[in-house]
């Protein structure tokens, strides 16, 4: 009965239940960093966050390097966590969404197309590789051998639809707006085709497998190989422009801000090194070819003439 009274004398002491709060809210506040440093958000010991997320294309050119850039991050005490995936809507989602530090799936002229539809700002951070692109025919041996009529695929995302369009014209099968950049050209700024050729527009994925489906065809020079066909053989039209390079040119690429962390750069340095641009060099005889030509360094000034 005594403890009881005394106990019921410690609650009702205001002195008393200032103190017994402190306590409380001490061991909250105390759980609480604890557990804001196990996620990473704060860090008493001065720890360092050495854990990058990538979601990448799952295709060979994009795979296989990004598996070279992990092994050399392990060495170097990094780990660097992928996801692999087949579209080329998730990766900019994720990225601009923060569920993933960066992605490594498309060309300049993509994102910016993305950026544009989507309202979203991922933006390049270095590059890694040039796919060189062309008209290819399991028919036909030329350009000028193509048909009245013949159907022609394209592909169908805006980014990469004025591709075709272009070479078609620069050999001379189309005449075309030529004030339109080739990152903005469709089939609306043919203004005489000719041969009355009919376009049919297919997922830039499938377009190689779609080849014998087709007269002719647009197709980049690494999947045509990867479906089977012998590029040099298959080739009617290949790009060969510099003006066009840049645009296609893929890169590394994450939310804004991205280019300016120390991960980017260890990832800039490992897709940069000497090993992966071997590999692209023995890839499929030289079907992609490695680039620096943007750099964490450069690559704000690049994206905002490219973009504006």
């Amino acid at each position: 009965m005594h403890l009881s009274d005394s106990s019921a004398s410690f609650r009702s002491s205001p002195v008393a239940e200032f103190r017994r709060r402190s306590v409380i809210l001490g061991a909250v506040t105390g759980a609480t960093l604890l557990t804001l440093s196990g996620c990473g958000l704060a860090d008493a010991s001065g720890g360092e966050d050495r854990t990058i997320s990538m979601i990448v294309t799952e295709s060979a050119t994009y795979q296989e390097p990004t598996e070279l850039v992990k092994e050399a991050l392990a060495e170097d005490g990094w780990t660097l966590e992928t996801t692999y995936v087949t579209d080329i809507i998730q990766p900019n989602q994720a990225v601009s969404q923060g569920e993933y530090d960066a992605n490594f799936f498309q060309h300049l002229a993509y994102l910016s197309q993305f950026n544009e539809d989507n309202g979203t700002e991922v933006a390049p951070a270095f590059s890694v590789y040039y796919a060189p692109s062309g008209i290819f025919s399991l028919e036909h041996d030329s350009a000028e051998d193509l048909p009245e009529g013949a159907q022609i695929s394209l592909a169908v995302d805006t980014a990469n639809n004025g591709r075709g369009i272009k070479l078609l014209a620069d050999a001379g099968q189309l005449e075309i707006d030529e004030s339109v950049p080739v990152t903005e050209l469709s089939q609306k700024d043919i203004t005489s085709n000719p041969k009355n050729f009919e376009f049919i527009e297919v997922d830039q994925q499938s377009l190689a497998q779609t080849l014998s489906d087709v007269d002719a065809g647009f197709g980049f020079s690494r999947l045509v190989a990867e479906a089977g066909h012998d590029v040099e053989e298959t080739s009617l039209i290949l790009e060969d422009d510099d003006e066009v390079k840049l645009p296609y040119t893929v890169v590394v690429a994450g939310a804004p801000g991205f280019a300016d962390t120390e991960k980017a750069q260890v990832l800039e340095d490992a897709f940069q090194s000497e090993e992966v641009q071997q590999w692209y060099a023995d890839y499929l005889d030289g079907s992609t070819e490695f680039t620096e030509e943007v750099t964490l360094e450069n690559s704000a000034d690049i994206w905002e003439d490219f973009s504006s």
